[in-house]
């Protein structure tokens, strides 16, 4: 059935009243006699939480998003339910789990005729829009107007596609994104009903190319080496497993910028083994204007003079990979920074500022050479913990931090809570509306269940699921192996000691492993659903890495 049609079915369902919702925390009553607000939703891609100031000022300064944590509330302990780029935006829309809305991996297509919490905003009133890094295959559902990268998209000069029509733009990824979303805030703005934007950035995903305002930023700064940047993976089987270190997996050209013919000239692994890797420099360079190459040039000659004019290896070619990744990751985050400014500026001088409610977070965590490792995928604290900051003037504490355990599913429930909208029982994570207030409910959870399903794919990561309370970290690594993994996080914050064996935490795990089975079932997994997918994967020929 078209899913156009299904869309439509299910909105006469919900009209003729058989749908079911939950109680919002707010009442309604009230509700109505306040103004609902606008809301706006700024998703990065890959933004960890360790590169932003208000969490970590070691690497580099945020100013405007630290503004945003200053007049709102800060959450550190904000986890992703499955740690990849699709599935995590198909669980903001959904509030479900992967397994619930059909997204456990990239390879997936989103149904775009299930239900959303954008439909459910446009269904009462909200004008809604969606700009940016959509990364779902279908076409957005649930908006008035969008704009959205084919795929991952291009830094520079990219392709959207905007309402269903391919077009180019010149310039900026970043800053176009911010100029279309002000553009479609100014036409909406002075009208009777609210808006809600979506406003996804595709920075800082791989391969990290900074905008021509910070190609020079950091150009003199050393960044501190995490303790883990040579990590042994000792007793830790599947990390050892994982092909995502900058050692062996970060690739010189189309990563750190280092021209082909120098990488060529040195023979390096794993550049010199992959054409593809050149030629994914060659493509991207080749989007740019002349002027545009220029300045690339110029900002990049000293890096590639440097690579070609020494004789790194080992851990000496290492620290020197790491420290090019950072400079090029963290640009890339400051022009994100300037852009966030720019939007909250325009909200400030146009009385938008006290009735917006404006949401900071990243699709994922990432590693920053943590284990020796760039992407995301495992359980470890980097990839599972993302920045999370909500500003809502008048509503929301200036200035607070909470400790609480928060999920990306939560975000659909809060959004409708706050737009005085009922909350589907179907969605299941829960409304941030009390925690955001204030008053944390009595029964908040104590713990949150992961599970991620990519392999074989991209960076080699087994697949797995697992429970994370404040204290430890239980992870069953599944499919092709069968190996179990805990940690004390308040002994072992680095994740460094698997202590599954160690007889003083068998009662612990024991605890641990019944809790872990309660949540599958309360959420709807299981073994025998973990299998059905790896036989239909099977069953479709995909008997290699089909990603």
């Amino acid at each position: 059935m078209n899913k156009y049609v299904l869309h439509g079915l299910w909105l006469s369902t919900l009209v003729a009243g058989s749908f079911s919702c939950k109680q919002s925390s707010t009442d309604k009553a009230d509700q109505k006699k306040k103004k609902r607000p606008n809301i706006i939703y700024i998703m990065t891609d890959d933004h960890a939480y360790q590169a932003l100031s208000a969490y970590n000022d070691k690497l580099i300064e945020t100013p405007n998003l630290d503004r945003l944590a200053d007049q709102g509330m800060m959450f550190t302990q904000s986890f992703v339910t499955n740690s990849i780029s699709e599935p995590s935006r198909a669980t903001l829309l959904t509030g479900k789990y992967s397994h619930k809305n059909g997204v456990i991996d990239n390879a997936t297509e989103f149904d775009g005729s299930q239900m959303t919490f954008p439909k459910l905003l446009q269904d009462t009133g909200y004008h809604t829009a969606m700009i940016g890094k959509w990364h779902l295959k279908s076409e957005p559902t649930g908006f008035d107007y969008w704009k959205v990268l084919p795929g991952q998209g291009n830094y520079y000069n990219p392709d959207f596609i905007e309402m269903g029509e391919r077009v180019r733009d010149t310039g900026y990824v970043t800053n176009i994104i911010t100029d279309e979303v002000i553009n479609w805030i100014d036409k909406v703005k002075g009208k009777d009903e609210p808006f809600s934007v979506l406003y996804h950035h595709k920075a800082p995903h791989r391969t990290w190319w900074p905008g021509p305002d910070h190609l020079n930023t950091f150009d003199d700064k050393k960044f501190p080496e995490p303790k883990t940047l040579f990590d042994n993976y000792k007793n830790r089987k599947a990390a050892e497993a994982a092909l995502m270190e900058i050692d062996s997996n970060m690739y010189l050209s189309s990563d750190l910028k280092v021209k082909p013919k120098y990488v060529k000239q040195k023979g390096l692994y794993p550049d010199a083994n992959n054409s593809g890797r050149f030629s994914a420099y060659k493509s991207r360079y080749n989007r740019m204007t002349e002027e545009q190459q220029k300045a690339w040039d110029k900002a990049y000659a000293e890096r590639n003079e440097e690579f070609n004019n020494s004789d790194m290896k080992g851990k000496e070619l290492v620290r020197w990979k790491y420290q090019q990744y950072m400079k090029d990751y963290l640009r890339c985050i400051a022009s994100v920074d300037d852009n966030v400014g720019r939007l909250l500026d325009y909200l400030k001088e146009n009385g938008l500022k006290e009735n917006t409610i404006v949401v900071y977070t990243s699709d994922q965590g990432f590693y920053l050479g943590e284990h020796g490792w760039f992407d995301k995928r495992f359980m470890y604290e980097q990839s599972l913990r993302m920045p999370l900051i909500v500003r809502y003037p008048g509503e929301v504490e200036a200035g607070t931090v909470n400790d609480d355990i928060v999920l990306n599913l939560d975000f659909a429930p809060t959004i409708l809570d706050y737009a005085g909208t009922d909350i589907p029982d179907e969605m299941q994570g829960r409304s941030l509306k009390p925690v955001l207030e204030g008053q944390t409910p009595k029964d908040w959870r104590e713990a949150m269940y992961y599970h991620y399903y990519e392999y074989p794919a991209w960076h080699g990561v087994k697949r797995h699921y697992g429970i994370r309370t404040d204290r430890y970290k239980l992870i069953h690594f599944y499919y092709d192996v069968d190996k179990w993994e805990f940690y004390d996080l308040k002994k072992d914050s680095l994740e460094l000691h698997n202590e599954i064996d160690n007889p003083e935490y068998q009662d612990e795990i024991k605890r641990l492993k019944n809790r872990m089975q309660e949540l599958r079932e309360k959420y709807g997994d299981s073994d025998s659903l973990s299998q059905k997918y790896i036989e239909e994967w099977i069953e479709s020929g995909h008997t290699e890495n089909r990603f």
